[in-house]
């Protein structure tokens, strides 16, 4: 019965599609996925994968057809569908920004005022110019905004950046974010309780995956009378795990640190005394 199966939209093709299927296989998922396939169910957990035009994901997650879809938080914005965002996942990160030709001066948001800018994102655009108090003309094109303005079809562009790459072999430069965007998950509003169990449990998995990418394990050699100050530098989950060495007075530590945080913290560890440190990726992290 479909009240026991999750099914999940993600992107047919593309960056977001090889995310959203490296987070879900990282979260234990063995999904069978050939080209271009519809869908693909799950073999061990009650999954059915849709793969759907990125931009067409929020309207049938509204209408119940998926109950879960995996976007960029850009097309959950514009689409304004009756969706419920439960979850961002830290990949396909970028920006929603405003270009305009190199040769123009930028004088700040004002050059705008009584411009026309072409995007394939008209509410978030209309909404960013309005909280500035900026009129502008929006022409909504979709594909290859960035030539609108070397046809004369508009002033300055509204588009997804990465790198810049495509702005910059169009003759634009960037001037203004409107938008940072990542991939997240969103949910129909109302879920039946078999499929919101099933929900929870992905949910729970994701966050071990997120989590051990954040983290390392990190092990070392330290004199017994400088436990207590490499405790209070890295604390660990609880506390850290402490194991006495052959060598009087030493023991091992074993701990879990923050990989943002690491580089900071490891001239705080050798001053007192940590030596033959050793760093280890950690698969999932589950508290």
């Amino acid at each position: 019965m479909m009240e026991n199966v999750l099914r999940i939209a993600i992107q047919k093709s593309g960056r977001l599609q090889e995310g959203s299927l490296q987070l879900l296989k990282e979260s234990g998922l063995s999904i069978s996925n050939g080209k271009d396939q519809l869908k693909a169910q799950v073999r061990n957990f009650p999954v059915e994968i849709l793969f759907l035009r990125d931009d067409d994901i929020p309207q049938y997650v509204e209408d119940k057809v998926a109950d879960v879809g995996i976007v960029g938080e850009n097309v959950f914005i514009e689409k304004e569908k009756k969706n419920t965002l439960i979850k961002r996942l830290d990949f396909a990160k970028c920006r929603l920004c405003l270009a305009i030709p190199r040769s123009e001066a930028y004088t700040g948001l004002q050059w705008f005022q009584n411009k026309n800018i072409a995007t394939s994102y008209p509410t978030i655009v209309s909404q960013f110019l309005k909280k500035n108090n900026i009129e502008a003309g929006i022409h909504e094109i979709s594909g290859s905004v960035e030539i609108a303005p070397g046809i004369g079809l508009a002033d300055g562009i509204c588009d997804i950046v990465s790198t810049g790459s495509t702005l910059l072999s169009n003759g634009l430069k960037e001037v203004e974010t409107v938008l940072y965007s990542e991939a997240v998950m969103i949910a129909t509003q109302e879920l039946v309780q078999e499929k919101q169990n099933i929900l929870n449990k992905l949910l729970f998995r994701i966050e071990a995956v997120q989590k051990a990418k954040n983290n390392k394990y990190i092990l070392l050699n330290c004199p017994n009378d400088a436990i207590e100050k490499i405790t209070t530098v890295i604390p660990g989950m609880n506390s850290p795990t402490i194991l006495p060495l052959k060598k009087e007075g030493w023991s091992s530590l074993h701990s879990v640190v923050d990989e943002n945080d690491f580089w900071q913290k490891i001239d705080q560890l050798k001053s007192f005394g940590a030596q033959g440190i050793l760093v280890i990726p950690i698969e999932k992290m589950i508290e």
